[in-house]
């Protein structure tokens, strides 16, 4: 599997100008800093939706495709058909092991709440890896949305799951929890 970012759509100055009109504030000219962005995205205000993140898994396990499918808010999926009439294969004989391509337009809060729930240790291993790998490929062009795309708890700063890993009895967890919590002051 391996993923590719298509394009992003939007600008750190448009969400700025957005921002301040939230506030009451003419729109600015000076491009946001790091800081700035981290603490918007943090914070999740609206305007971050302007940003959104057009991407693509190729050879996709199908069955993990169907788990990015359930995430259904502030994001559009494209997934390559499995119909037989368009591929000459017989579709109910096909095992979900097989490859597809998955395509995704997403806003930065749908990354940041898929981050919650992909990236947790509970997750299936093969989708946790998957969205990893997505996360890289964002990282690049959006250094920021990568900081602050964490497992729900560190999100929260406690885990709730019915059936824990155990990961938030860890120091490496209390040492990942104050760095996510640094970002929020700076």
């Amino acid at each position: 599997m391996r993923s590719k970012l298509l394009n992003v759509k939007g600008s750190w100055r448009e969400v700025a100008d957005s921002a301040r009109t939230t506030i009451n504030k003419e729109a600015g000219t000076k491009e946001p800093s790091s800081s700035w962005k981290r603490r918007m995205l943090l914070s999740e205000h609206s305007p971050i939706r302007q940003i959104l993140i057009n991407a693509k898994w190729y050879d996709l396990k199908y069955w993990v495709s169907v788990h990015f499918v359930r995430h259904k808010y502030g994001i559009e999926h494209w997934v390559r058909t499995q119909r037989t009439d368009r591929t000459g294969l017989n579709r109910n004989e096909l095992p979900q092991g097989n490859s597809v391509e998955h395509e995704f337009l997403a806003s930065t809060q749908a990354v940041i709440n898929i981050s919650r729930k992909r990236l947790c240790k509970q997750a299936s291993k093969e989708t946790r890896e998957a969205w990893e790998d997505m996360l890289m490929t964002i990282k690049e062009s959006q250094p920021e949305l990568y900081k602050v795309c964490v497992p729900d708890c560190i999100y929260r700063g406690w885990c709730y799951e019915y059936k824990s890993c155990g990961y938030h009895k860890t120091k490496e967890y209390e040492k990942r929890l104050k760095k996510y919590r640094e970002g929020i002051n700076q």
